[in-house]
């Protein structure tokens, strides 16, 4: 079976022509045509045997222009410029256990680890529905089916919630009640940054003019700070959240609730460390509004502090002041926050040794729903 080569292809209003010179495009209609090929522009009229053809000059001739040296290549950047980053993050739930919370967390695990049932009960309703359609069940039973599906399913969905639950009431003293109160303000100063992150991993630099001049390298991700209840617990007083990765710090006036996908943990106010300090960070993304710009480098420095001039995106970079709180216990926890305003963090600091003096007497009165 033979085959052939086109000397000419249409794309719309477009022709493309192939010839020993290369290959053109021209557009226009039968006795008027513009085309730009190997040789130049031209443009092409003509009907019945008369036919002028020029060839246009271009848009724009270089007229004497300097040569430029073309910009050095960037350098690679070796290996082994910095350690490996070494993961932060706190133990397994299952370690973080304040003995005071044993009992407590005995029962939000146990009632996490049960089955919901009203996703079962969904998907049977939605199945039976399929087959009585399909089936040509009348429109009035399918009707009463779907009402009844309806309120099976939230029937169950009303089931599952009493029987996954853990009702916490909280009756505090004055001096309780002040301390937690002044826990709320020192987070809604936390939350009041521009800007939060969570720091999951670091590691050391070998060759800080591969690194800005960094002294250490991290990983963060950006986090919040907000009021919120833990998944599957009532309770008679606002929560803090706190997102520190794979974990989720929830703060109650007694004790600090550590949830994750496996189950909770929890920590004590007397065992929970919070050290507060300010760091100079250098920041690749945006600068936050509130963050404090202290100094500038460049993101290859060469020994003087100056820009490396063998990279060719080296760019200016601000080094901000932050703040870092590192939250830990010897229990297994072991997380930090990084905050675009200094400042904050202190009085949050202060808020957890204050409650952690101020313990009630009587713990929380844990309760089943009914």
């Amino acid at each position: 079976m033979s085959f052939y080569l086109r000397k000419s292809i249409s794309v719309g209003p477009l022709r493309f022509n192939l010839s020993k010179s290369g290959i053109g495009v021209s557009a226009g209609v039968t006795g008027l045509r513009f085309g730009a090929g190997p040789r130049g522009n031209y443009v092409h009229m003509g009907r019945g045997g008369l036919y002028y053809r020029a060839t246009l000059p271009p848009s724009s001739a270089p007229r004497n222009s300097p040569s430029q040296p073309l910009p050095p290549s960037a350098p690679e950047i070796p290996p082994g410029t910095h350690a490996p980053l070494e993961e932060i993050e706190s133990a397994d739930v299952s370690q973080i256990v304040d003995s005071s919370s044993r009992e407590l967390l005995d029962e939000l695990n146990r009632k996490r680890a049960k089955t919901r049932l009203w996703p079962f009960v969904a998907v049977a309703s939605v199945v039976v529905l399929i087959l009585g359609a399909s089936s040509g069940w009348p429109v009035w039973l399918l009707g009463m089916l779907a009402v009844a599906a309806a309120a099976g399913t939230y029937a169950a969905h009303t089931r599952d919630a009493l029987q996954k639950t853990v009702v916490l009431f909280y009756d505090l003293d004055p001096d309780m009640e002040a301390a937690y109160a002044k826990l709320h303000t020192a987070a809604s100063q936390l939350a009041n940054c521009a800007a939060a992150w969570h720091i999951e991993a670091s590691g050391k630099v070998h060759d800080r003019k591969y690194h800005a001049g960094a002294s250490d390298l991290v990983r963060r991700k950006s986090t919040s700070i907000r009021k919120a209840e833990p998944p599957y617990v009532k309770t008679n007083i606002e929560t803090v959240a706190v997102g520190v990765g794979r974990q989720t710090l929830h703060f109650f006036p007694d004790r600090v609730l550590v949830y994750d996908q496996n189950g909770v943990g929890a920590v004590g106010y007397q065992e929970l460390h919070v050290d507060v300090g300010a760091t100079r960070f250098i920041e690749s993304e945006s600068v936050p509004r509130d963050a404090e710009v202290v100094d500038r480098t460049w993101k290859y420095v060469n020994k003087s502090g100056g820009p490396d001039k063998r990279f060719k995106d080296n760019k200016e970079l601000p080094i901000c002041r932050y703040e870092e709180v590192t939250l830990s216990s010897q229990s297994g926890l072991n997380e930090v926050l990084q905050l675009s305003r200094c400042g904050a963090g202190s009085g949050f600091a202060e808020a957890i040794s204050s409650l952690g003096k101020s313990m009630p007497k009587e713990g929380a009165c844990v309760a089943q729903a009914a």
